[in-house]
């Protein structure tokens, strides 16, 4: 009796470890600290690309803003399409932020190190990070894009 209670206790204990792993696991993009700088070409008279930038520092960033005079030369650098373009471009570890992207979704892909180029929130939405407008948020989605040009949703808001 004595034995089949240690197992069963050894069983239980291992569960609830296991448990605690999972749950660790799925916050720990979250908890992703942005060892890099992250470097963000826009333009000097942009209001809600700064906003943007700010939003970024507030949840661990360290970011450096370059201003541009033409950022369609930024976009043909690094391949944004006008499809999945926005008013910023930002550059991370060697991945590509384009617009308004919550910071918890570039953790995360710093995190997941997806076999990307990068993530995009195309236009601008309102109530994106940056695009704030009193209560009205409206829906969109983050994409994910590689070279080849394919595009998934990487996360909706």
């Amino acid at each position: 009796m004595m034995m089949k209670m240690k197992k069963t206790t050894m069983i239980v204990g291992l569960a609830l470890s296991l448990c605690f792993v999972a749950a660790g696991t799925m916050w720990t993009f979250h908890d992703v600290k942005a060892e890099a700088t992250m470097t963000v070409y826009k333009s000097a008279t942009c209001g809600c690309c700064k906003k943007w930038i700010t939003h970024m520092e507030e949840n661990g960033f360290k970011v450096k803003g370059i201003d541009v005079q033409n950022m369609d030369v930024i976009k043909q650098k690094f391949g944004i399409s006008r499809n999945i373009a926005s008013c910023h471009t930002a550059i991370i570890d060697g991945y590509i932020v384009e617009g308004h992207v919550p910071a918890t979704d570039v953790k995360r892909l710093l995190a997941e190190k997806k076999d990307v180029l990068g993530i995009s929130v195309p236009g601008m939405p309102v109530g994106s990070p940056g695009m704030e407008m009193g209560d009205r948020v409206d829906r969109y989605d983050v994409l994910s894009f590689d070279k080849e040009g394919h595009l998934e949703i990487w996360q909706q808001h």
